[in-house]
């Protein structure tokens, strides 16, 4: 992988959890000693975050859905790496939120960020919720 312009793009965590794989899997040596240590722990924390059951095609999807509501790319991404699930969080990462979206706007960008969110974080890896949720 070659950077041309560092500064040229932004990486969701999901991207970055990809390539890091895709480097750990390469035969490639890259020179640096530590670089296995930080790519398995970096790795790591990024399963353990939302990123782990996105896809390319999701995202891709997400960010279609996004743009009608006018939001930056800055904003995109912190939703992309960190799905919105209630109005307080979109708050949080939105400037000016009461100004820009309406309650129904908020409302369809949480219902399109829960395609993003693993179904249960912190349970047994099931992903299916079940009676007791209403």
């Amino acid at each position: 992988m070659e950077i041309i312009n560092p500064n040229a793009a932004i990486l969701t965590n999901y991207e970055v959890m990809t390539t890091l794989k895709n480097m750990k899997n390469s035969k490639k040596k890259h020179g640096l000693h530590n670089l296995a240590t930080i790519t398995y722990e970096t790795v790591q924390y990024l399963e353990g975050t939302s990123c782990r059951d996105q896809t390319k095609e999701a995202i891709g999807e997400f960010l279609a859905a996004m743009k009608p509501f006018n939001l930056t790319k800055n904003e995109c991404l912190m939703m992309i790496n960190d799905p919105p699930s209630s109005p307080l969080h979109i708050q949080i990462m939105i400037e000016d939120t009461d100004e820009r979206l309406t309650d129904e706007q908020v409302n369809q960008i949480i219902e399109l960020a829960a395609k993003l969110r693993p179904r249960e974080p912190e349970e047994s890896g099931t992903g299916h919720q079940t009676e007791g949720q209403e």
